[in-house]
């Protein structure tokens, strides 16, 4: 399978992000003491798919990682991935584009 432009050039700290995520999904799995057989039945995917990720593979699909993290009963985290409210630098922007001043609507005469 050819790889798109967009894998070959990810930025390395988009990369190793990718391996931990697949670490930590590994452990998890191994901590919960389930075999990547049943895993892979689990998350409908196949054990060579469950590998890839497992390695922070890039070109796994977010819904597979997403599944995966299902099966695992991590479901909450998943909402959290993006969350507005923990978007520091939105924040900062945001607070720039505030305004000085807000005055209040002109009355108009009859």
């Amino acid at each position: 399978m050819k790889a798109s432009r967009s894998l070959q050039g990810l930025p390395t700290p988009v990369r190793r992000a990718l391996s931990k995520l697949g670490e930590d999904l590994s452990a998890a799995r191994r901590r919960r003491r389930i075999p990547m057989e049943i895993m892979a039945e689990r998350a409908f995917v196949t054990r060579k798919t469950l590998a890839r990720l497992e390695r922070g593979d890039p070109g796994v699909s977010m819904g597979i990682y997403a599944t995966v993290m299902f099966v695992l009963g991590m479901t909450d985290r998943i909402a959290a991935l993006a969350d507005a409210r923990d978007d520091q630098l939105g924040l900062l922007l945001e607070a720039e584009n505030l305004p000085k001043r807000v005055r209040s609507p002109r009355r108009k005469e009859p």
